[in-house]
């Protein structure tokens, strides 16, 4: 089973920026589409960006605006650029890829482990 792994978690003031990473297999980047979660402090994981097959992009709009999904196609390699962070937008985020269904529609295949963002006013 793969798992991904995220890196580029961390702690910033209100209004800072990080930039997360999550570079993957080939046969996953070239095939799949895949996106970002974020489970924040006793809720429920939720789908704040996704990038479908083709480039299409879309986001939360909690986080639109503010944050921006990119792809390194040499790199194979998932970002999510997140500015003007906030407090809300604590809690771990995750890195994840391929869907069954339309992505975003039902549970990913792969995950990764998880890295911690928290923002401090």
């Amino acid at each position: 089973q793969v798992q991904l792994v995220e890196s580029g978690g961390g702690s910033v003031q209100v209004g800072g920026s990080l930039n997360l990473s999550c570079p993957m297999p080939a046969y996953i980047f070239e095939s799949c589409g895949m996106g970002w979660y974020h489970q924040a402090p006793g809720k429920e994981r939720e789908l704040v960006s996704s990038m479908r097959i083709g480039g299409s992009s879309s986001y939360s709009d909690s986080v639109k605006g503010r944050f921006t999904i990119s792809q390194d196609n040499d790199k194979h390699t998932l970002y999510l650029q997140m500015n003007s962070l906030k407090t809300e937008d604590t809690g771990v985020y995750y890195c994840a890829a391929c869907s069954y269904a339309k992505f975003g529609t039902g549970p990913p295949m792969y995950w990764g482990q998880g890295t911690q963002v928290t923002v401090a006013s």
